[in-house]
Parts: structure tokens; sequence; C-alpha cells
């Protein structure tokens, strides 16, 4: 183990924001972010220098969190106009150590720090500690990590599990697939767990009952869902995008054995939390035939705490520079 000392650059950019803040990576604690967008500054390396202007901390070492994938030198963001080089980037800053890394590796590695107040447990049993882990979450799209521990060191595998084919499994659903089917080609379950998903559910339920209001938001969708005399249509589309959640989080947990948990993540669930808390996502969870006993075991988290993407860059680093988390 390396005892840190120093700050250093922690930031979560997603399609319209960055979020950057101070790290110290003595105890991982963050500084209040600074939110920078994405639309009124040129590029990534500006806000950079803006924040060590505001900060007047001149760190050098960062990880920075990004919506779109990671494996090449040069990164083009998918819903945010900023592209640039890691390498020319690291040489611009100054820097001695930058890791740039997907969003959803920095929400798997949030659960080595967050505290318990900002988990909400729904169902299951204590989790083992020394088992592989699951975090999904829904938001613009539907971001998928697993992570293991291997020694002392925490692994994060991140992929793009959002995009696997949708699985119904009643002839409900099987209708809310032909309709979209029908609409959009190749229904993956982004399509239907996230925000714009939602939206979807909406209409093709609405649709198939003949009362399609059009114009609504995915914010409009649940509000009324949540209403004291809710429209029926946003109320079962909700309803169904919870227990389509449980359904895809028993796979992930079927796969890989998370009985270190299932944790999930995103900008969506955390709006509804109570509601989420009394739907059949656990029924849903669970419900895999032969293997419900096997399920019942694992617990299931819903994160709350709106700083966990950089809490888990700050882990990462740390991790990366000698740390034990």
């Amino acid at each position: 183990m390396t005892a840190l000392t120093g700050q250093a650059l922690v930031g979560d950019i997603g399609g319209t924001n960055a979020r950057l803040a101070l790290c110290n990576l003595a105890d991982g604690t963050l500084s209040d972010p600074i939110i920078y967008s994405a639309l009124e500054n040129d590029s990534l390396e500006s806000v950079i220098h803006k924040f060590r202007q505001e900060t007047k901390v001149d760190f050098k070492a960062a990880c920075i969190a990004i919506a779109c994938p990671v494996n090449q030198d040069y990164i083009k963001m998918t819903n945010n106009p900023w592209e640039f080089s890691k390498s020319q980037l690291k040489s611009n800053l100054g820097l001695d150590t930058l890791l740039v890394i997907n969003d959803f590796t920095a929400m798997s590695m949030s659960v080595t720090c967050l505290p318990r107040e900002s988990l909400v447990k729904i169902g299951g049993g204590e989790p083992d500690l020394s088992a592989p882990i699951a975090v999904y979450g829904a938001g613009t799209g539907l971001g998928v990590a697993h992570l293991i521990k291997h020694g002392d060191k925490w692994i994060p595998l991140s992929g793009e599990g959002g995009h696997v084919d949708l699985a119904p499994a009643n002839m409900s659903e099987d209708m809310i697939l032909i309709a979209l089917r029908a609409r959009i080609g190749h229904v993956s379950a982004e399509r239907v767990l996230s925000g714009p998903g939602l939206l979807n559910l909406y209409e093709a339920i609405a649709m198939r009952n003949e009362r399609l209001r059009t114009g609504l938001t995915p914010a409009d969708v649940t509000a009324s869902a949540l209403s004291p005399n809710p429209d029926p249509d946003c109320l079962e589309a909700l309803n169904t995008f919870c227990r389509l959640m449980g359904r895809f989080g028993g796979n992930l947990a079927l796969t890989l054995g998370t009985f270190g948990g299932v944790y999930v993540a995103g900008g969506v669930v955390p709006r509804f939390i109570e509601f989420f808390k009394q739907s059949q996502f656990r029924r849903a969870f669970e419900d895999k035939g032969r293997f419900k006993s096997y399920l019942e075991r694992i617990p299931a988290y819903v994160i709350t705490e709106p700083k966990a993407g950089l809490m888990g860059a700050g882990a990462t680093l740390r991790q990366e520079l000698g740390a034990v988390l």
C-alpha cells in the first residue's frame, strides 16, 4: 500500500455538462463539484484550465469518466461536441498521470467507497464482499458494468451490456416488443430502460389502447404516473419500466453470480425511489424459474449519491497510484 498525499482532478463528463472536482488522494474525499456546459465551452481542455484558475490547485494527476467508448487514444464523444487525444491532453495539461475511463467503470468503482446512507436496499440477503458485483443504470442510455476483487485490487469490467436484446416474459411485454420492433427494428434493453425508453414504453402502451398523447417527455410520463389521478397508460409504462429493470438486473446477477450485490445507478430511478421500492422490481428480479432461490439471496441496491461517478473516478485513480481501497 502506498500512502498518498495531495489533490488530483476528477471529472464526470456527460452529454451536456462536465462536472469537475478535486479528490484528496489520502482519503478519497471530494471538493464540491464545479459544473461547466459542453455547449458553452470549446473543449474539455479549456474547462480544465478554467477549473485550475478557479481552484488555484496545480494537480499532477487526473481521472476523467466519460459517457462513451474510451479504448482508443482519440476520444469523440457520442452526445457531446467535445473530442480530444488523451496523450495530447495529458501533455498540454502537464500531468504525470491521466486516466480516461468509461462512466460506468467509474460508477462501478464507486461501490467501493459509497456510504451506506447513499444506498437503498431492495430485498435479498447480505452481500458477499469477495463475490462479483453488477452495476447498471438508466439515464440517457442504459449503462452496465461488473466489478470483481482479485487480491487487494478491484477490477472493473466494462462493456456495452445495455444493448443486449430485450427479453420480455409475458404477453403484455411481448406486445410492447412487437410494437417497438415494427417502429425501430432491433429492440435492445436500452430502448426501454432509459429516459427515452420510458417514453417508448408509454407510446407502445398508449398506441395499443388507442389513446396516444403526443409531445410528452419522459418527465411528463413519470409525473403523470405519480400524480393523485394518474394517466393509466403512463402508470402502466412506469410499472413496466420497474418490472423490466428487475428482469434485467436478475439476468446480470445470473450471468456472473453477483453475490456481492446488484446496484441500480443512473439518474432515472432515484426520481421515483418510493414508487420503485413498492413496484414489481424485486419480484421480477427473482422470477427465474428454477433459479428463484438462487436470486433470493442476492441483494439489490439503488445508488442515490449524486457524486457517485466522481467518487468512482477518485477511487480508480487512487488505486492506480497505489492505494488499497
